[in-house]
């Protein structure tokens, strides 16, 4: 059993997704994490997991080294560099990549106070003309950027709880009353009550399509009158049959890979 054979990046639930249709089939495989907490929310799976951000070069050992025949990229929807190492790691040793990128549900929802935008620094533009409060649900990667683009706003950062992402919210000055550390997807009566309990007076989120709750985050935002920017997805590298958008085309995906096996 080969574990090196099929190789699963990425610490989001969709990965996790991923690796229990894996082991359903009986598939050896390797979910590759950049973070303790990655490997934490890895659960209980039947593969190995390696921990530890790899740059390209380390992918392209990795790969090698392993005989690795298919790879899974499975980050996180905006972890361009990532995906685009992973690409470049699998055209240099020559092995067959697909991309799970959950859909983004963007279009369903339209409303005057919801902003879509491309990046942090067209969000920060926008936010400046809003409120004093600014909720972000973007993540703990990039509060050193908000912090730096919107520095006479109060942030508010909803965040993981775990230990090295609430010093990381310390580090950058963020206080008791500004660090909300929870674990989602949270329904839309909850993120109603926490909007109402944080006062936010604009919030910043992603795309983060059904499993991140995208609807029940921005829906009872812009509700309340609060509003609220999106930033989209950058564009994904992957297309065409490599492309998978849902855990069914996965298992199509799948079943196709062991047939040609």
């Amino acid at each position: 059993m080969n574990y090196g054979d099929v190789l699963v990046m990425g610490g989001t639930s969709d990965a996790r997704a991923i690796c229990q249709q894996l082991d359903a089939a009986g598939v050896a495989y390797t979910l590759s994490v950049a973070t303790p907490t990655g490997q934490r929310l890895a659960g209980d799976i039947n593969g190995r997991v390696r921990c530890g951000r790899l740059e390209t070069q380390q992918m392209v050992d990795w790969l090698a080294e392993n005989r690795t025949r298919w790879v899974i990229d499975a980050s996180h929807p905006y972890a361009e560099v990532v995906s685009r190492n992973i690409l470049t790691a699998c055209e240099t040793v020559g092995v067959l990549l697909s991309r799970y990128q959950r859909p983004e549900q963007l279009s369903e929802l339209t409303h005057p106070l919801l902003y879509s935008v491309p990046g942090i620094e067209e969000a920060c533009d926008i936010a400046r003309r809003l409120g004093e409060r600014v909720l972000l649900t973007t993540g703990s990667k990039d509060l050193a950027r908000w912090r730096a683009g919107l520095p006479e706003k109060t942030l508010l950062a909803r965040v993981l709880p775990v230990p090295e992402v609430i010093e990381q919210c310390a580090g950058l000055g963020f206080g008791v009353t500004e660090i909300f550390a929870m674990c989602g997807p949270f329904s839309a009566e909850f993120n109603a009550a926490f909007y109402r309990q944080c006062q936010a007076d604009v919030m910043i989120t992603k795309a983060s399509g059904a499993e991140g709750g995208y609807q029940e985050k921005v829906q009872p935002c812009l509700d309340a009158g609060i509003p609220c920017i999106v930033i989209t997805r950058p564009a994904p590298l992957v297309t065409g049959e490599e492309l998978l958008e849902s855990q069914a085309a996965f298992a199509g995906r799948l079943a196709r890979w062991l047939a040609a096996d």
